[in-house]
């Protein structure tokens, strides 16, 4: 394929649309003097699949109804040779014709729900295209975060102690869940199982708190988690990059936040310009924390990558005793806010140099799997045709 078009997939039905957003302007921003051709894949917050140049600009978001109204609807189609295109389903103009763009890659920058939990990577996967970051199965167990623990439990990474229920335990056994909750110990931490950026997440010192944050945290998901809160608590964060057969690990950073658990506006509107995303948020790069620690943290992320079988790049966030230094695993965040670049870029990669190394990841990924032995080659379907709907309900005894 002469053409290496790489479309940038973004936005989506999710409380972090507008992360994904910031995300995405980075690593076009990043392609322009690329060798590649980057083309926008905006999935809107209905669920509208849109492209057009005017989707590369940050500033024409201020007017989202706007810009939708001027982007081209378009889909993934394949052509009479096999080929996957992102195809323009509409036409902007009395003359202009809907364009076809053959799919080289694709950089995945969703943040959260559809996008970053395996549904938008099994499109890519049903469409066979090479695409960024972890599989559907890395993807989809890193989203939940009580599927993640659990999965890390059986793995020997250290996780704390919690316990998890849905909205309809919650309405039929309410007491129950508080008693139960109470026995891990005020401080708790109530979190949404599938959401990611601190959204819904809330630290509470009693029972009047915790069935607050529990209502709060229903609103965006129907299965929550509870647990233990760390005292006195230091968040530590390190990226991994690579594939489950051959990664490494960043520097670790030590995040800054307003409380001592971070939220959405510490970690995104904390640090002065939004453009940036994650990357304008306070921290400590490397971390100042001891060089033992340092390395406890970074062989734990690289093995927890691998134990999710993650590709791409992916940020490892622990909870660390700042007084015993025991470390526990927090989240695996697949799809990370700006690509973690910034702990990348402490080891002298560029934002250019990180896409290049995730495209890279994608189609060796993609060649790989597409080396093995696909399909089965049988003449069952002759044999039943030969018979008839008749013959497939069988014979009776």
């Amino acid at each position: 394929m002469s053409q290496k078009n790489i479309v940038v997939a973004f936005g989506g039905v999710s409380p972090e649309h507008e992360v994904s957003v910031l995300s995405a302007m980075q690593v076009l921003s990043a392609l322009e003097d690329s060798s590649y051709s980057t083309i926008p894949l905006y999935i809107t917050k209905s669920g509208r699949w849109l492209t057009g140049e005017l989707l590369k600009d940050l500033s024409n978001y201020k007017d989202l109804p706007k810009l939708e109204s001027q982007s081209h609807a378009c889909a993934f189609v394949k052509d009479d040779i096999g080929r996957t295109l992102l195809k323009e389903q509409d036409s902007k103009g009395l003359f202009a014709k809907p364009k076809s763009f053959p799919v080289y890659s694709v950089i995945c920058a969703f943040h959260g729900s559809e996008g970053e939990n395996g549904s938008f990577q099994g499109v890519c996967e049903m469409f066979n295209i090479p695409y960024s970051g972890s599989g559907v199965l890395g993807s989809s167990v890193g989203m939940d975060k009580v599927k993640a623990k659990q999965l890390c439990e059986a793995n020997s990474i250290p996780v704390t102690s919690s316990l998890d229920f849905y909205e309809k335990d919650w309405e039929d056994h309410q007491e129950t869940i508080l008693n139960e909750a109470e026995l891990l110990g005020f401080p708790l931490v109530v979190k949404p199982s599938s959401l990611g950026s601190s959204i819904g997440v809330k630290k509470v010192g009693d029972r009047d708190e915790l069935i607050e944050a529990i209502e709060t945290a229903f609103r965006y998901d129907a299965h929550l988690l509870v647990e233990e809160a760390i005292h006195p608590l230091m968040e530590i964060n390190c990226s991994v990059l690579g594939t489950a057969e051959d990664c490494r690990a960043s520097v670790c950073e030590r995040p800054l936040g307003t409380t001592e658990t971070l939220s959405f506006e510490d970690k995104y509107q904390s640090g002065g310009s939004a453009e940036k995303g994650m990357a304008s948020a306070d921290r400590v790069i490397p971390a100042d924390i001891s060089s033992e620690l340092t390395e406890t943290i970074r062989t734990m992320a690289v093995h927890t990558f691998k134990t999710f079988d993650a590709a791409g790049v992916a940020r490892l966030d622990f909870l660390v005793n700042e007084e015993t230094e025991e470390v526990y695993f927090n989240e695996i965040n697949t799809i990370p806010g700006s690509f973690s670049f910034y702990l990348w870029d402490k080891s002298e990669i560029s934002f250019k140099d990180l896409m290049e190394e995730l495209i890279g990841i994608s189609l060796k990924r993609h060649q790989a799997k597409n080396g093995r032995i696909r399909s089965y080659e049988t003449n069952l379907l002759s044999e039943k045709a030969a018979k008839g709907i008749k013959g497939l309900k069988g014979t009776k005894g």
